[in-house]
């Protein structure tokens, strides 16, 4: 997982070949201009969703991981905090798999929590689980699923 503010995020390219092409393309837009909605850059490789995103208690936010993607999230319109805890370590330890959506969700809350401002992003890994989406009003948010 890494979390950093958006003037970084030059410095991940290296992380996976399809970042370069992420970052570009999140550098060379206005973020909170885009509609709603879905932008295929790399065909379903690389993906770029703007969400917004319904009120979400804590306790409401499942852990997920994802084994073919990895997440990057940027909220746009306010404050968005975030579950983390280790893929390993999320329960149950059998949680089942959807394949066709990539996505796995587990019980219980997050070990730790942070808050992810306009301004940042979060990335999560395959490794990671997440619970994200926890705000009292909901954001815009841009979340680009690059395959892993």
């Amino acid at each position: 997982m890494v979390v950093d503010r958006l003037e970084n995020l030059e410095k991940y390219a290296s992380l996976n070949p399809l970042f370069a092409q992420a970052i570009s393309f999140l550098k060379s837009h206005d973020l909170n201009a885009l509609d709603l909605g879905k932008i295929e850059l790399s065909g379903s490789d690389l993906v770029v969703n703007i969400v917004q995103t319904s009120p979400k208690a804590k306790e409401a936010a499942k852990l997920e991981t994802h084994n073919a993607f990895i997440d990057i999230q940027i909220p746009l319109s306010g404050v968005e905090v975030m579950g983390y805890t280790p893929g390993k370590d999320c329960v149950p330890a059998d949680a089942a798999y959807d394949e066709v959506k990539d996505i796995t969700f587990f019980d219980g809350l997050a070990d730790d929590y942070f808050a992810v401002k306009p301004g940042m992003f979060a990335i999560f890994f395959p490794q990671d689980g997440h619970a994200p989406g926890i705000t009292e009003t909901g954001v815009k948010k841009v979340i680009v699923k690059v395959k892993a």
